[in-house]
């Protein structure tokens, strides 16, 4: 089954932006699709491959950070193609 996550990391510290492009270095050094915007970061795959490769993932970086947020929301399917039509 393929989804679709939304990601957004948000570090609790004045100096936020290198745990953030930290991670989405990892997430673009993978096999899945990412796509980032300024707000969240997007990656596609299959639900059985990309869930566990999220939990290594957010377990390093909640690891590596004394104070950090994860936003995440989950959609079934793969909407790496979506074209806004307004």
């Amino acid at each position: 089954m393929k989804i679709s996550v939304e990601l957004t990391l948000t570090p609790l510290q004045d100096d936020f932006r290198p745990p953030i492009k930290q991670f989405i270095k990892r997430l673009r050094a993978s096999h899945f699709t990412v796509k980032e915007t300024p707000l969240s970061t997007q990656i596609y795959g299959d639900y059985e491959a990309l869930m566990p490769f999220l939990t290594t993932e957010i377990r390093a970086i909640f690891q590596e950070e004394e104070a950090i947020m994860m936003h995440m929301k989950l959609v079934k399917g793969d909407r790496s193609d979506y074209i806004p039509d307004f």
